[in-house]
C-alpha cells in the first residue's frame, strides 16, 4: 500500500490545479459515501425501492422471529420459523445487491480515475 500512496502522490505533484481537483473528486470513499451514491444516478429508483423492500422484510422477520419464541403449537413453531428464515434470506440477498452496486461504483470510479491519469498523461506528451 505504501507503494501506491507513494504513485499518487507523485502524481498529485504532477498536476495543475484544476486537474488536482478534478483527480480528488473521484477519490476513494467510505462505506457510508457509496452507500449514499446508491441512490444517485440511473438506478436510483431500483435502489430506493429494494432498500423499502429490505425494511419491510426486516419487520415482518422481527415479528415471526418473536411470534416464533412466544408460541408452544410446534406446528406453529414450523411456519413461524419458516417465516423468518425466508425474510431474512431475503434480507440478506438485497443486502448482497447493494453490495455488488457499490463494488460496481467503486470500479467504474477507478476506471475514470485511471481514464484521467492517461488523458493527461497523453497530453503531456503532445505538448512536448
Amino acid at each position: 500500500m505504501k507503494k501506491n500512496d507513494e504513485i499518487d502522490q507523485m502524481i498529485k505533484e504532477a498536476l495543475s490545479e484544476d486537474e488536482k481537483e478534478l483527480f480528488n473528486s473521484y477519490d476513494e470513499q467510505g462505506m457510508l459515501e457509496m452507500f449514499g451514491v446508491l441512490f444517485h444516478g440511473k438506478m436510483r429508483w431500483l435502489n430506493g425501492l429494494t432498500f423499502v423492500i429490505q425494511l419491510i422484510m426486516l419487520g415482518f422477520a422481527v415479528y415471526f422471529g418473536y411470534r416464533f419464541f412466544g408460541t408452544t403449537e410446534t406446528i406453529e413453531m414450523l411456519q413461524f420459523g419458516a417465516g423468518f428464515f425466508t425474510m431474512m434470506m431475503g434480507v440478506s440477498m438485497i443486502k448482497i445487491f447493494h453490495f455488488m452496486e457499490m463494488n460496481k461504483n467503486a470500479t467504474i470510479r477507478e476506471i475514470k480515475r485511471m481514464e484521467l491519469q492517461l488523458s493527461i498523461l497523453a497530453n503531456k506528451q503532445t505538448a512536448k
